[in-house]
């Protein structure tokens, strides 16, 4: 047991190395020699865990899943903005997160496949959008497969602009900003009254989240 808790340490402080060497230099330009240096371990172990520098990507790009500890809600569209306000948090206070999200959006990784993270939030949103249209929560002409494809690209926008301008400071208002304008198009009126898009709900949430 103790050696298995080792060999998953390690793995950790290995990715985290990574992540700290992706999101400073980029795909191209971080290297494997910094990566050994930083995590402070030998080329066996890193290649042990992680068979390739594209192995260790991959393995950053997983951070950027959308959190699994949000708490359900009855409403559905309930859940899909407070999985924003938690991943919003996440930008702020994890590396791991911001250097998946700086390695998915990276035109310069050549050859590596920067799909997964896009693929798992379209299914995750499109899962909850679904739900809220079974439940009655969403106005007609709603399509969740579509409305979902919007969702993750506006999202998407979003983070590179915050980041950009704030290093994420500013992630939470513009998530929210970004809910009020989508979501009296998609909601029946009688839920939209319902939702709480306040900066304490968010503030609540990070309290919630393991990662941050």
């Amino acid at each position: 047991m103790a050696k298995q808790d080792r060999a998953i340490r390690t793995r950790q402080t290995i990715l985290m190395a990574a992540a700290q060497a992706f999101e400073k230099y980029g795909y191209q330009a971080a290297t494997i020699t910094e990566i050994l240096k930083s995590a402070d371990v030998t080329k066996g172990a890193l290649y042990f865990h992680f068979p390739s520098k594209e192995d260790l990507a991959l393995g950053v790009l997983d951070a950027q899943a959308p959190p699994q500890t949000v708490p359900d809600q009855a409403l559905k569209l309930q859940e899909l903005i407070d999985l924003g306000m938690l991943f919003s948090h996440r930008l702020q206070t994890s590396l791991l997160t911001r250097a998946g999200v700086r390695l998915s959006m990276d035109q310069q990784a050549h050859g590596l496949d920067r799909s997964g993270p896009f693929l798992r939030w379209q299914e995750a949103t499109h899962h909850l959008l679904t739900r809220a249209k079974h439940n009655g929560e969403l106005l007609p002409h709603v399509n969740p497969t579509e409305t979902a494809d919007l969702y993750v690209a506006a999202f998407a926008g979003t983070q590179a602009v915050s980041q950009t301008l704030t290093d994420y400071r500013d992630l939470q208002r513009r998530h929210i900003t970004l809910q009020q304008h989508i979501l009296p198009s998609i909601a029946a009126p009688s839920v939209l009254t319902a939702l709480d898009l306040t900066p304490e709900r968010a503030e609540r949430l990070s309290l919630l989240d393991p990662v941050g």
